[in-house]
């Protein structure tokens, strides 16, 4: 059955009505509430759990951060679709993964920029390639998106070309429309790349984010918004600027958070994941988004070993957990789910997703949300499997 077969829609549909909201219902509130994502529908605590996140929309079906992402994670039924942002020379907040765009666009292929080819430092990791911040939006806007690792997700080079790099504001905006159109708030999950390394160019992230969250009715508590950072003290700015719930994200259990290294705070990730860690990120945000390497750690073989404490530590501080990132292909899930020696074919990915929400997490960020929503509804209240 093809990628994008007619079986695989009908039992995604079935899987859609199922996750308790058909998209043609209307929600509490007038549509344009809706798709504002103004309060009035529930906060983020009314979200079903466990939570499908799409990961930079459904990059396991398109290119990351397009437009055509973010509309496919939301027609198989993802919860919340997210958004990385970084800016433009002019200050325009756009949707890429990082900075560096020549993996995730046609750049190379204009000759009137091969000149911005340059090597950065870029949060102390030297990086060699074309950056957003050295582009004008206008200039930004020529390039065309294309797969981001193509000998994995082949399928998904049909789609090079097909989309623009969209500026956060064109998100919200699709946002509204599409909230409007199905009478549901559309749930956004927005992550500050790289804020130190920013605002120390100029180009400040929380700010001009801030500024359009208000313009488009998504700064309040009940915001249909998550705001994350790897970056605590860019969660803290935000904590200032608006009152829409934050999420610390945390990478490997021996890394520093790069706003710490500037600022000479000797703390590591494993720091903030002990209770008095977990204390101190629940007294600016209302959750965690860690890999999931820090709920259940690999062996030496890349197998699961003994959960850590995290779950219930991070829940003991009522905070919400979001871990990243489920994905289908062998060459990402954990080797006792793997099928086969393809790297790129699927594994046993709803047994993988089974062990991470056997174990309490209220939410995951995944590049195949349908994949993610049928694994979800057999731990929701009130549903099972058949």
């Amino acid at each position: 059955m093809t990628q994008g077969g007619a079986a695989r829609r009908t039992v995604l549909g079935a899987a859609v009505l199922a996750a308790g909201g058909a998209i043609a219902t209307g929600a509490a509130g007038s549509a344009a509430a809706a798709g504002s994502g103004r309060g009035g529908a529930g906060g983020y605590r009314d979200l079903p759990v466990p939570t499908v996140i799409g990961h930079r929309g459904s990059s396991g079906y398109r290119p990351e951060h397009t437009l055509g992402s973010y509309q496919l994670a939301l027609d198989l039924g993802a919860d919340v679709v997210e958004q990385d942002l970084v800016p433009t020379k002019d200050g325009h907040l756009v949707c890429r993964h990082e900075n560096e765009i020549g993996g995730t666009t046609d750049v190379a292929d204009h000759p009137a920029f091969a000149s911005r080819r340059t090597t950065k430092s870029v949060d102390g990791v030297s990086v060699t390639g074309w950056f957003t911040e050295d582009f004008t939006l206008a200039e930004l806007k020529t390039l065309r998106a294309k797969e981001r690792i193509p000998a994995v997700r082949q399928r998904n080079t049909l789609y090079d070309g097909r989309w623009a790099v969209p500026t956060f504001e064109e998100v919200l905006r699709w946002a509204e429309r599409e909230g409007e159109r199905r009478g549901k708030r559309v749930w956004l999950y927005v992550e500050t790349k790289h804020p130190t390394y920013f605002r120390s160019l100029g180009l400040a992230l929380e700010e001009p984010l801030a500024r359009l969250l208000r313009r488009y009715g998504r700064d309040g508590r009940g915001a249909a918004v998550f705001l994350q950072s790897f970056e605590p003290s860019s969660i803290q700015r935000l904590s200032r600027l608006v009152s829409a719930p934050r999420v610390v994200l945390l990478s490997a259990a021996n890394t520093r958070p790069w706003d710490f290294e500037v600022a000479k705070d000797p703390r590591t990730v494993a720091d903030l994941v002990r209770p008095e860690g977990l204390k101190w990120i629940a007294s600016f945000a209302q959750g965690i988004g860690p890999t999931l390497d820090l709920i259940v750690p690999r062996d030496a073989d890349g197998r699961l070993g003994t959960p850590t404490t995290l779950v219930e530590d991070a829940h003991a501080r009522s905070l919400v957990l979001h871990p990243y990132t489920a994905r289908n292909e062998n060459s990402f899930l954990p080797a006792e789910y793997r099928k086969g020696t393809d790297p790129a074919a699927y594994g046993d990915a709803f047994g993988a997703f089974r062990r991470y929400f056997e174990l309490g997490i209220d939410g995951i960020f995944t590049d195949n949300p349908d994949t993610g929503l049928l694994a979800a509804e057999a731990f929701r209240p009130g549903r099972g499997v058949n």
